[in-house]
């Protein structure tokens, strides 16, 4: 997703821009697919037929922070993906010189800018599945590494501006389990039943 000049020749690639030559041109700020199992004619592919639980990977590097409408990027990943299939993620992290140095970033992240698509996944009404967070990892800038190295830790270091350049972050989709249906109908309830 977001290929842009990270084109993969093993991959289906999808982009907003004609530029890269991706295999399917589309804004990510909308739907997609737009429609239940969309044919999609492809030079390297041919015709390929995307929709709900297509693919058990999508890769997104450097692509959430030029995402406009994030929620609905986020949904079309979580219905493209398998269960158990893994968004693979990298994204600026924002007190990084990476995160607003880019005139078309219209966002950074941190830590907890996945609890939305994971802990708090009843917030955006998805009803049949969520995600996990399966690894987060802060990639250190030379500033982190050298402060690393001189025995900070890395609670200090996220902390610390310019310290982190970016976060890899792999996100399973999963069910929902009855505990989350539970979660979700107490949330959307419209009278919340007394405790």
């Amino acid at each position: 997703m977001g290929s842009g000049r990270n084109f993969r020749q093993d991959y289906l690639n999808v982009d907003i821009n004609p530029l890269w030559q991706p295999d399917i041109l589309c804004d990510l700020n909308s739907p997609f697919p737009e429609t239940a199992g969309q044919t999609f004619q492809t030079d390297r592919f041919g015709a390929i037929s995307v929709g709900k639980n297509s693919f058990s990977l999508i890769v997104a590097y450097d692509v959430l922070e030029h995402i406009g409408n994030l929620t609905i990027f986020m949904k079309s990943c979580l219905d493209l993906l398998k269960t158990d299939g893994v968004m693979d993620i990298q994204v600026p992290y924002d007190l990084s010189y990476g995160a607003w140095q880019d005139p078309t970033h219209v966002r950074a992240f941190n830590e907890n800018s996945w609890l939305y698509y994971t802990d708090w996944f009843w917030y955006l009404g998805w009803s049949e599945a969520r995600f996990v967070s399966d690894k987060l990892e802060l990639q250190m800038s030379d500033i982190g590494k050298a402060l690393h190295r001189g025995g900070g830790d890395e609670g200090d270091l996220v902390r610390t501006p310019r310290a982190i350049d970016a976060m890899k972050v792999l996100l399973r989709k999963v069910d929902l389990s009855d505990n989350d249906r539970k979660t979700l109908a107490w949330y959307t309830a419209r009278e919340k039943p007394a405790s």
